[in-house]
């Protein structure tokens, strides 16, 4: 597939150049998941995931879109039941995971607000960048639900006081008040958000792709292990990579560039 070629799956739209995949999403009015958005977010991420010319990639809201993700569709909660309630968190289940797992590095280009499964969507990519605009919100409670992505927020380093006062009152907070907590990498001008992003992906691209992929699988997986299990993960992937190409080059450039430094 040519390089800068669009490709559609539904309400998301990707496009590649210079090894990063922009991610678009944009189901107007406010980027609601309706059951299709999660089949269509699986597609994408399988798509992704087969492509070797793809090193990083940027999730983005389409300039159409109130928001970066509005959360879940309410109409689809109309006339729920707890049998339907369960079916869907099975395509959330099966989905959301998915995308956490994606073996690449992904920055969240957060130029709206991020409402409910809007929060977990953010939480499971590897970097935020949000506009100073933009608001968070896990507003569950208000419909009679709650919402499922507390301990998550947890293990990125928002203290438990706060996602716990996000999660009883609904209330939204802002992109400065989630920098500070350490949910939120960078705080930028909204007009800037695409391009700061765009610019920490190709950052990211031009590193080997198999790196990538091992270190991004070695993050996922210290998520679920005690602080010495991991230790011993990154270092069984990490021999597996000592032999090839990549590694080869980055030593060779070190040397090198340690003998120049000596010489001088």
């Amino acid at each position: 597939m040519a390089d800068d070629e669009e490709v559609s799956f539904g309400t998301f739209g990707l496009r590649v150049e210079g090894g990063v995949g922009l991610v678009v999403f944009e189901r107007p009015p406010v980027n609601a998941f309706r059951v299709s958005t999660y089949e269509e977010l699986l597609a994408v991420t399988e798509h992704i995931e087969g492509r070797e010319d793809i090193r990083a990639v940027v999730l983005a809201g389409g300039s159409g879109s109130r928001c970066w993700c509005g959360g879940a569709d309410i109409n689809d909660f109309a006339e729920m039941d707890e049998a339907k309630r369960k079916e869907r968190y099975g395509f959330v289940n099966a989905v959301i995971p998915r995308f956490a797992r994606l073996e690449l590095p992904v920055v969240a280009a957060i130029s709206g607000h991020a409402i409910g499964i809007g929060v977990l969507l953010a939480a499971v990519c590897d970097i935020r960048i949000a506009a100073d605009t933009a608001q968070f919100a896990t507003p569950e409670v208000n419909y009679g639900l709650i919402a499922g992505s507390s301990r998550l927020l947890n293990s990125l380093g928002v203290p438990e006081g706060l996602v716990r006062e996000l999660a009883y009152t609904g209330r939204r907070a802002g992109a400065a008040e989630l920098h500070e907590a350490g949910f939120i990498d960078h705080v930028v001008p909204r007009g800037r958000v695409l391009e700061e992003s765009l610019s920490l992906a190709r950052a990211i691209a031009v590193k080997d792709r198999r790196v990538l992929a091992s270190r991004k699988r070695v993050f996922v997986e210290h998520e679920n292990l005690a602080w010495f299990d991991a230790y011993l993960l990154a270092q069984r992937e990490s021999s597996l990579l000592v032999g090839s190409d990549a590694a080869r080059r980055g030593v060779d450039r070190f040397l090198k560039g340690s003998r120049s430094s000596g010489a001088g």
